[in-house]
């Protein structure tokens, strides 16, 4: 999460600190039910290869809504391939969610699950790296989930590319 800010759903922009606590928060208003917490990236093609991102960290309190936040980045780098752009997709939430899970160390965080959601599928053209992709997932100790249960990704990111 490093030193960029996240824009919540109302559009105030929090820092990784100010999320976890949010989060707390929001948990802690109804302690009694399960939490999950998501991570996604989606991306837009630009013109000239580029490509602008956008993760997006969601707390669903199951069966009964959720919050999420959001930021967009873009490297600057060319991506000539819809297979490179998914892969530095996965690249970013890895990173993110890594940096989320030892900022949250710092505070008492509620019980929760947590996954890495990944915008490829069954159908369509990312079928054929949907294995290697949820393998690098995997290997570094996070659940990964595709289309169509990869909300974080394929609904809320998206909604902000």
């Amino acid at each position: 999460m490093s030193d960029n800010y996240f824009l919540s759903s109302v559009g105030l922009k929090l820092g990784p600190e100010q999320v976890i606590r949010t989060i707390i928060d929001f948990m802690a208003a109804d302690p009694e039910r399960q939490y999950k917490i998501t991570v996604g990236t989606d991306s837009q093609g630009l013109k000239a290869g580029q490509a602008d991102f956008v993760t997006a960290i969601v707390v669903h309190r199951v069966g009964n809504g959720g919050r999420y936040f959001w930021r967009r980045c873009g490297n600057g780098k060319k991506y000539h391939t819809l297979r490179d752009r998914i892969l530095e997709e996965v690249v970013i939430s890895l990173a993110v969610a890594r940096e989320f899970l030892e900022t949250s160390k710092k505070f008492k965080v509620p019980v929760f699950d947590f996954e890495i959601h990944i915008d490829i599928g069954e159908n369509g053209r990312t079928q054929p790296m949907i294995q290697e992709l949820v393998g690098m997932i995997r290997a570094n100790n996070f659940e990964a989930k595709t289309k169509p249960d990869s909300y974080a990704a394929t609904k809320v990111a998206d909604r902000h590319t």
